[in-house]
C-alpha cells in the first residue's frame, strides 16, 4: 500500500516509519523541512520526502493521487502554552483540504485517553482533533494511548531523570493520579495492525497496558526495576506553575512542555476497554518490561528516536536552512587551527561530541554554563544527544542545534539553543589540507551582545584551545 506517514521526523514518526517499511509498504515522508529528517542513506532511498506545513495556506497538488492509507501524527503541545489547541485545530483542518485531493481509505490518527467531561487543554485539544478529522471524507481510525513508555519518549525520559537524580522527592498531589502506560512497542503494533482493517473503520480505540498505577507507584516501579529504592512525599501546596518549574529544572523537558504535562496529569488516563487488543490479538507488554525493553536499546545504542531532537525542545520551529550560511560581516569569532595526522580518528572525534562524551575540555565549565542557561530560562546541556557517534541535522546536542553534519565534506556546523544576546554557530571543518579549522562565530544584537563576548574570551582562550588539541589527539 502507498501510506502517507505525516509527522514523519517525531518520535512516533520514527519509530513506526522502519516498521512500515519491513512490511513492504510504500511511504510518503510528509515533513516541514526535509533537511532535518534523520534517517539513514538507505531509508532515505527507499522514502518519498515532501516537505508540507499543515500550518501553511493549503497549497493544491503537492499530495500524490493514489494515497491509500494516511497517519496523522501531528502534535503541537509542546510548541506553545497558550495556542497550541488552535494550531493543532488549523493543521487537522488544512489536513483534511489535503485528503479531499486523494483516494485515502482510511486515516489513522493517534490521539490521547478521554476519561472525564472536564478535560486538561491538551486532552481537549486532541479530541477537537479527533472531531475534525471524523468530519473528513476517509474512514477514521483513532488509538487513543495514555503514556508512551520508551526510549526517548517523553514520559519514560522524565521519569528516567526524576528517579535517578533525586532518591527523595516532594511531590504536588497530581503524583496520585492513576495512568495506564503503553510500551512504545505496543503503540507501533496497534498502529501497524489497523492497516486497511474495516473492523476499524470509524471508530475510536483506547489502547494500554495491563498495569494501571498512580504516577507515584511508577516512580517507585522505576526505581525498583533498576534496582534502588526511592522516598516521595505528597504535599499539596504545589502550584501547577511551581509544578512547571520543578519537572523544567529537574528533569531534560522544556517548560512548554513541562507546564502542558502538568495540567494533563491532574486527569486519569485509564482504557476503557480492551476492544482493539482483541481483534488484532495483541497481548501488551507491562509496565516493568517496558522499561527492560527500553534499556536494552539505551545500553544497545540502538534509541532510534528522541523527543528531545523535536524542534519544539529549543529555540527552533522550522527552516533549519536559514541559519546554515555562517554571517561574514558583524560578528565576533574565534577560529582554532590545527594540522590533522589521521582525519578519520579526528572525524570520529568531532561525531562524538557533546552528551556522555562531552566537549574534549573543560567539561566542568560546560556544565556551569548549561546550569546558568538552564537558570535563564535555556535549554541546557540536559537533553545530551540520541546516538552516541551519529548526527543527523535537526538533532539536539546538549545545547546545540545540528545544522550541517557532513563526514564526506568533513564538516560539522551547529547552532547554539541557549538563551544569548546574539546568534551563534560552531563550525567543525576539515580542509583539502588536512586541517581541522574550529571556528567559533557570533553576531552579537547591540550592545550587550558585544559586551557578553568579550565577558568570555578569557574562557575562551581556554575552552576552545584545549578542545580542538584533544579532538585531534589520535
Amino acid at each position: 500500500m502507498k501510506i502517507l506517514l505525516t509527522g514523519a521526523n517525531g518520535y512516533i514518526g520514527m519509530r513506526l516509519l522502519p516498521q512500515l517499511l519491513a512490511l513492504d509498504h510504500e511511504v510518503i515522508c510528509a515533513v516541514r523541512d526535509k533537511n532535518r529528517l534523520s534517517i539513514d542513506d538507505w531509508t532515505k532511498s527507499q522514502v518519498q520526502v515532501i516537505e508540507l506545513d499543515f500550518l501553511s495556506e493549503f497549497s493544491p497538488d503537492i499530495l500524490p493521487k493514489d494515497i491509500d492509507i494516511a497517519y496523522y501524527l501531528i502534535h503541537s503541545m509542546s510548541s506553545s502554552t497558550s495556542d497550541f489547541d488552535e494550531k493543532e485545530a488549523q493543521s487537522a483542518l488544512t489536513f483534511n483540504q489535503y485528503m479531499v485531493g486523494t483516494n485515502v481509505k482510511q486515516v489513522i490518527y493517534l490521539s490521547g485517553i478521554v476519561n472525564e467531561e472536564k478535560l486538561s487543554k491538551h486532552l481537549s485539544s486532541r479530541k477537537n482533533v479527533e472531531d475534525i478529522l471524523y468530519r473528513g471524507h476517509f474512514n477514521l481510525t483513532v488509538l487513543r494511548a495514555g503514556i508512551i513508555v520508551g526510549s526517548g519518549s517523553s514520559s519514560f525520559e522524565i521519569i528516567r531523570d526524576l528517579c535517578e537524580k533525586l532518591p527523595f522527592m516532594i511531590t504536588p498531589k497530581w503524583v496520585l493520579t492513576k495512568t495506564q502506560p503503553i510500551a512504545i512497542r505496543d503503540v507501533i503494533r496497534f498502529l501497524t495492525g489497523v492497516i486497511g482493517n474495516k473492523k476499524t473503520y470509524n471508530d475510536s480505540f483506547d489502547i494500554g497496558g495491563p498495569d494501571v498505577f498512580t504516577y507515584k507507584e511508577m516512580l517507585h516501579q522505576y526505581a525498583k526495576s533498576r534496582g534502588f529504592k526511592n522516598w516521595i512525599v505528597t504535599v499539596p501546596i504545589m502550584t501547577p506553575k511551581l509544578s512547571s518549574y520543578w519537572l523544567y529544572f529537574v528533569t531534560s523537558t522544556s517548560y512548554k512542555l513541562a507546564i502542558n504535562l502538568v495540567d494533563s496529569m491532574k486527569m486519569e488516563v485509564i482504557a476503557k476497554d480492551q476492544r482493539l487488543q482483541d481483534i488484532l490479538g495483541i497481548k501488551t507488554h507491562s509496565y516493568k518490561e517496558a522499561i527492560a525493553m527500553a534499556f536494552k536499546k539505551i545500553e544497545q545504542n540502538l534509541v532510534i528516536s528522541s523527543w528531545k531532537d523535536s524542534m519544539v525542545s529549543g529555540r527552533f520551529q522550522k527552516n533549519l536552512e536559514k541559519y546554515i550560511q555562517v554571517p561574514k560581516y558583524g560578528i565576533l569569532k574565534d577560529e582554532q587551527k590545527r594540522k590533522v595526522t589521521d582525519v578519520e580518528a579526528v572525524l570520529d572525534n568531532i561525531w562524538k561530541i557533546g552528551g556522555e562524551n562531552g566537549w574534549y575540555y573543560g567539561n566542568w565549565l560546560w556544565k556551569i554554563r548549561g546550569f546558568l542557561d538552564k537558570l535563564n530560562g535555556g535549554v541546557g546541556l540536559r537533553r545530551g544527544r540520541t546516538h552516541p557517534d551519529k548526527i543527523f541535522p535537526g538533532d539536539a546536542l546538549d545545547f546545540w542545534r545540528v545544522l550541517l553534519a557532513d563526514k564526506e565534506a568533513k564538516r560539522l556546523l551547529l547552532f547554539a539553543e541557549m538563551k544569548l544576546p546574539g546568534e551563534a554557530w560552531l563550525e567543525f571543518k576539515i580542509d583539502e589540507n588536512d586541517i581541522l579549522h574550529q571556528t567559533a562565530t557570533f553576531r552579537p544584537r547591540g550592545l550587550k551582545g558585544r559586551l557578553y563576548w568579550y565577558s568570555i574570551i578569557p574562557f575562551h582562550y581556554f575552552i576552545f584551545g584545549g578542545m580542538i588539541r584533544n579532538i585531534t589527539k589520535t
